[in-house]
């Protein structure tokens, strides 16, 4: 069967969908995507939808499978569905051809989630600027596009917030602005993304918001604070963040124990050492893994001193 005849079938809701045949649409040719895109409207919503779960899912078990061409198609999809598979499926490509696409879906697409995604997909191109991965003429346009849906009051809280922590990693004044309007700005989504934000900037300036929120109230800001800490790495978090290996919460523990072995130290040493007798098997493994990663950091190629 060649492909076209692949295709056929491929779009006729009455046979059933196969799913180990989904592996031919894997790295497609210029000329086969071109016939697939011709091909995809022509298929039942529900078909769509069900062939880019399943594609999801394949390129989950194995790396080698490429489907991009089949979530470029389908970034133009109808529904609002496909589209959102679409983004997630592109999540790991960095061709800076995406990222036009990547800003209409987020500052127009008619579904608010497909807007979101959108956002924070584009975050992936702050930060391959950040590690000087991207020519900044295409940084330029993705912030352009996240500093516009930021500073849309009326769009909905949860787009504006994943465009925040979007572009958290790229250090500018209109940035930490943005981050100091949402930290402040009464919502408690926009404050959580302000938090995430924080962590991402990798910048110290923002220990003593994120030692605050260590000792939150509300569960999500203690989880982000404690990232963001993490990502930090600075001793200074280590007192606020090991009251949280006793948490309350199953997510703020695993979060804080994590962060103590991205930061290190003897004080935080001290924290994981005593979780590794302690009465909780899950926090006792996930304390060996952080100590783990303090052993690795101090002795990065494996070299033991002495003995």
């Amino acid at each position: 069967m060649n492909f076209e005849e692949y295709l056929e079938e491929l779009a006729d809701s009455s046979r059933k969908l196969k799913i180990t045949d989904l592996q031919r649409l894997s790295g497609l040719s210029p000329e086969q995507a071109d016939q697939l895109a011709a091909r995809w409207p022509d298929i039942d919503v529900r078909r769509r939808r069900r062939i880019l779960q399943e594609l999801l899912d394949l390129a989950e078990d194995n790396v080698e499978l490429n489907f991009d061409a089949v979530f470029r198609s389908a970034l133009e999809d109808d529904d609002g569905e496909a589209r959102l598979a679409a983004v997630r499926g592109l999540w790991e490509q960095e061709s800076p051809g995406l990222i036009d696409s990547l800003s209409a879906l987020t500052e127009t697409d008619d579904a608010a989630a497909v807007r979101a995604e959108a956002a924070l997909a584009l975050g992936r191109f702050v930060l391959l600027f950040e590690l000087g991965r991207l020519p900044e003429r295409h940084f330029e346009r993705a912030s352009a596009a996240l500093r516009r849906v930021i500073d849309k009051t009326d769009e909905i809280a949860e787009v504006r917030a994943r465009a925040i922590e979007a572009i958290g990693p790229h250090d500018a004044a209109w940035v930490r602005q943005a981050v100091t309007q949402a930290y402040e700005s009464g919502s408690h989504r926009l404050k959580a993304s302000a938090v995430h934000a924080m962590g991402r900037s990798s910048e110290p300036r923002w220990l003593p918001l994120l030692t605050r929120e260590l000792a939150s109230d509300e569960a999500e800001l203690r989880y982000e604070a404690a990232v963001a800490s993490g990502f930090l790495a600075d001793e200074a978090a280590v007192p606020g963040l090991v009251p949280l290996v006793t948490d309350p919460d199953d997510e703020v523990r695993a979060a804080a124990i994590a962060a103590l072995g991205e930061i290190g130290g003897e004080a935080a040493r001290r924290a994981l050492n005593d979780l590794i007798d302690g009465p909780s098997k899950a926090a006792s493994e996930a304390a060996a893994a952080a100590l783990a990663e303090i052993d690795a950091d101090q002795d990065p190629l494996g070299f033991k001193l002495g003995g």
